[in-house]
């Protein structure tokens, strides 16, 4: 499959990046280690997690994904085939967002002990910490940097302003700086990283991986009512959705979805994989099914008929 690069890094990455934020939650290890095969094994290369994945569920306590993935790099022997990208800075129990030197270079070393790696290819901060500067944050990474622990800075959830101002300390003080950014993005959520955000971004030549790519769901097409809520442990997030904007996207989604005999995530991950500036989306599955679809997601062209029809339907 081919591989884009993602911003200035040597990291090459497939246009479509596996979500491991299901495992331990929605996927049991088992599970996880059969999505996962038949993610690589279809040439697709990327994975991505956080330290916080799923401490959400009851009994969970945080690192449940990252030990999952680390449990299956060690299983099949694939370090090298494996672009890892994982996330600090979530509350892990401390009670706030955390980006201090200090709870940092802890951190890191407790990922690369679930992951079972000696380096992390990708480390992004989760979210923005207004209580400590970029340029303490920035120097914990370069410290890291220093001794081998990751191979690149990222950030995630940091708006025009806030990448701006990071970008510029990293500058100012010889840092290094973020070289990929993270944000929320789909064909409905799509507002705060079209415009400065992403303009920003290809000006600067940052890597951009985005999340929520199907809007939690609701771009696959299952939801269109709220009955259809209960289908899913997810289904009461995408009750936002449920609006008249909504349905035009969805309307526009069946069409192409019926025209190139897909399905409608795949036409609406398509349709991220082809905006310029855009690396790669993020997607999760917990079936074999689903992953199938995210592999057809990834070899999808759509015509630029194709995407102006969803412009139009998502203005």
């Amino acid at each position: 499959m081919q591989k884009r690069r993602l911003g200035r890094t040597d990291l090459s990455i497939a246009p479509l990046v596996l979500g491991g934020n299901v495992f331990g939650w929605t996927a049991d290890e088992k599970t996880s280690f059969d999505l996962l095969d038949r993610f690589v094994g279809a040439g697709l290369n990327a994975v991505d997690t956080a330290d916080a994945y799923s401490r959400w569920v009851p009994g969970n306590k945080g690192g449940e994904s990252e030990t999952i993935i680390g449990n299956w790099i060690k299983s099949r022997g694939n370090r090298d085939k494996v672009v890892i990208i994982t996330k600090v800075g979530s509350d892990m129990g401390q009670g706030k967002k955390d980006l201090s030197a200090a709870y940092i270079e802890k951190a890191v070393d407790a990922s690369l002990k679930r992951l079972q790696v000696d380096v992390i290819d990708l480390y992004l901060s989760h979210w923005p910490d207004p209580g400590t500067p970029y340029e303490e944050t920035l120097g914990a990474y370069q410290r890291l940097l220093e001794k081998g622990k990751i191979r690149y800075p990222g950030c995630s959830n940091l708006d025009a302003g806030q990448l701006r101002a990071a970008l510029d300390v990293a500058s100012l003080r010889g840092l290094p700086r973020y070289e990929v950014l993270q944000p929320e993005y789909n064909l409905y959520d799509r507002f705060s990283l079209d415009g400065p955000l992403l303009d920003l971004c290809k000006a600067e030549d940052l890597g951009v991986i985005t999340y929520f790519s199907l809007a939690k769901g609701f771009l696959s097409g299952k939801y269109r009512s709220k009955a259809d809520l209960g289908q899913s442990e997810r289904g009461e997030g995408v009750a936002e959705y449920l609006n008249e904007r909504g349905m035009r996207i969805l309307s526009a989604l069946d069409a192409l979805a019926e025209r190139h005999s897909a399905k409608q995530a795949e036409v609406a991950l398509a349709w991220i994989i082809a905006r310029p500036g855009v690396t790669a989306p993020i997607a999760s599955a917990t079936t074999p099914a689903q992953m199938d679809s995210l592999v057809r997601a990834a070899s999808l062209k759509l015509s630029a008929d194709d995407i102006g029809a969803l412009d139009r339907a998502s203005a």
